[in-house]
């Protein structure tokens, strides 16, 4: 039997690099490209018809990943937490090599006779990508609610690919993502396999203008782009975020990142700052725009402290809201009578105190509150610096503020709740018409953590068609146009303040209309894949049996098909015949 150590060795090698790809295609590299080459270097490693394989080789292409990725989450706790996040994240990978292993089967089985042609290449590669595009979407669902950090589509969005998801959300680009992957991986195994071939030029040739077809269609599609968007000035000015697309007047909106002197100081000892700094930056606001603001937004946990519940810091921010004569969008915790807490944006207006209550409905799993707490606690101790467990809220992320033109309500979208569509998507139906994040980044320090989330709150905010404020505590913040542009942003670990013209539009994107309805079909059709795929090899052993069973003795026993070598030679050669 041929040793097949070398072929091993470099399909390690290929996940590994894909990984690393992968990585790069994030912030703050931010090499977009970088996601189809990883996509394409995922493909070649995958190429043994052994699921268990595979699955090791999908968990070296996953923690290669996730390991740099979310490294951010060394600083908020410690080096074993940072690891375990990683590990379960990359088992969604070794998942999708087993799954792809069988899914490649059915697809074989259903197009026997046709292995070489480009409709079994085609059906190859939307197999691929549907399984793929699945399984981000279990993992952005479970455990615990999952964890959607470093989907495909997230690093799409400064390329014209992004722009898809106004059309079909972050599913619909990841898949596209994955079909321009292995295109750009076929054209090079055709050049590879027959360098002189000109016949195989020009298929490559090919397969390089559809990649490309895929990455620049969505640049054709209506999204509500504004030719007025931009800087209007410098310090507090109003910028405009897309007024010529207001549908229902406009919101203007300050922002405040207050800043802690000390970053070393961390998110719970810096709290009495924070709210010191943000009452600052509110009369810094006041200065250049009193009585021109519609809301003054503050990040997540920016007071420190309830102000409902403590009269020094209700007066001042009474005092704040009068100078700037608008009310201010604040975050802090409350804690009930009977145990745990909640996350919470209020709106605060002078006088009346909190009119608006939002609670945060996806608290962290780990960071917020801790499922399975005796268990983990055996892996890491950090556990314990989750004190008292955060609740989870019941109610859609909207509140309605008082403007100049009739109440106006808005989608309060707190700190990771901006990667899970789905909360994103029921404020938009429930008529938010604009979006606003606040959050609060003190804990991870000078990593790419702020960066990546605010590319989810531009990604959002071309899927729902509105424009955008991501503000934080620390950095970073920014003011998004209604199609994801960056019109205005304040650095990691400063004290600044925003100040925008936000459009109001009431519009429902085909990827808002279409609801879960993307993720369901994929995961569907996943199963079904690997299902038939299951099937078809019980069916083939079975049949495999019966023949050997019956064959002349002359002929001796017919042994089992092992698809391995011949196979996987057959599935690569299928995208590019």
């Amino acid at each position: 039997m041929r040793d097949r150590s070398p072929q091993r060795l470099l399909s390690l090698f290929l996940a590994v690099a894909g990984g690393a790809f992968l990585w790069a295609a994030f912030p703050d590299v931010g090499w977009w490209p970088g996601a189809f080459v990883a996509v394409a270097l995922l493909w070649w490693a995958l190429r043994e018809d052994h699921a268990w394989w595979n699955t090791l080789y999908g968990f070296a292409f996953g923690i290669t990943f996730f390991l740099p990725h979310v490294r951010w989450a060394i600083n908020a706790t410690e080096v074993a937490p940072w690891i375990a996040m990683s590990v379960i994240e990359a088992l969604f990978l070794a998942l999708f090599g087993a799954l792809w292993t069988w899914a490649r089967r059915a697809v074989r089985a259903g197009l026997r006779g046709r292995d070489g042609t480009l409709i079994a290449g085609a059906a190859q590669a939307a197999a691929f990508a549907v399984v793929f595009t699945a399984v981000e979407q279990w993992r952005s669902e479970i455990p615990f609610g999952g964890f959607p950090w470093g989907r495909l589509a997230w690093a799409m969005v400064d390329a014209p690919l992004g722009r898809a998801a106004w059309l079909g959300g972050t599913v619909l680009v990841t898949l596209a993502v994955c079909l321009t992957g292995l295109w750009l991986a076929a054209a090079v195994h055709a050049i590879a396999a027959r360098p002189r071939a000109v016949a195989a030029h020009g298929r490559a040739a090919g397969m390089v203008v559809a990649a490309a077809a895929i990455v620049v269609a969505p640049a054709t599609l209506p999204l509500p782009a504004s030719s007025d968007a931009g800087a209007t000035g410098d310090g507090a000015t109003l910028h405009d975020a897309g007024t010529d697309l207001a549908e229902d007047g406009v919101l203007r909106a300050g922002a405040v990142q207050g800043n802690v002197d000390d970053p070393d100081l961390g998110v719970f000892a810096a709290r009495p700052e924070l709210f010191g700094n943000h009452l600052a930056g509110t009369y810094e606001l006041a200065e250049e725009l009193a009585g021109q603001l519609d809301i003054v937004l503050w990040p997540e946990d920016s007071t420190g402290v309830d102000p409902r519940t403590s009269a020094q810091a209700a007066a001042a921010l009474d005092a704040a809201a009068t100078a700037v004569g608008a009310p201010v969008l604040v975050g802090t915790q409350e804690y009930p009578a009977d145990g745990g807490r909640y996350n919470l944006s209020l709106l605060w207006q002078a006088g009346q105190g909190a009119t608006e209550r939002y609670a945060k409905q996806h608290p962290a799993p780990f960071g917020e509150y801790i499922p399975l707490r005796p268990l983990v606690r055996l892996l890491s101790d950090q556990v314990d610096r989750v004190t008292t467990d955060m609740l989870p809220g019941d109610q859609p992320a909207v509140m309605d503020i008082p403007a100049a033109g009739g109440d106006t309500r808005i989608a309060t979208i707190i700190c990771f709740e901006v990667a899970y569509d789905e909360i994103v998507r029921d404020a938009v139906r429930h008529g938010a018409q604009v979006l606003v994040v606040p959050t609060n980044n003190a804990a991870f320090g000078w990593t790419e953590e702020a960066t990546q989330q605010l590319a989810m709150t531009r990604m959002q905010a071309i899927t729902t068609g509105r424009a955008a404020v991501q503000v934080s505590t620390v950095g970073v913040s920014g003011i998004v146009t209604p199609d994801g542009t960056l019109v205005a942003s304040a650095e990691l670990f400063t004290h600044d303040t925003l100040a925008a013209t936000l459009p109001l539009r009431h519009t429902i994107t085909p990827a808002v209309a279409a609801g879960y309805w993307p993720g369901w079909i994929a995961g569907i059709a996943a199963v079904l894949l690997a299902a038939a795929g299951v099937t078809a090899r019980i069916v083939t052993r079975v049949t495999e049996r019966r023949v050997a069973r019956t064959a002349p003795a002359a002929g001796g026993p017919a042994g089992r098909a092992r698809p391995s070598a011949t196979d996987a030679a057959t599935d690569r050669d299928a995208l590019v015949r």
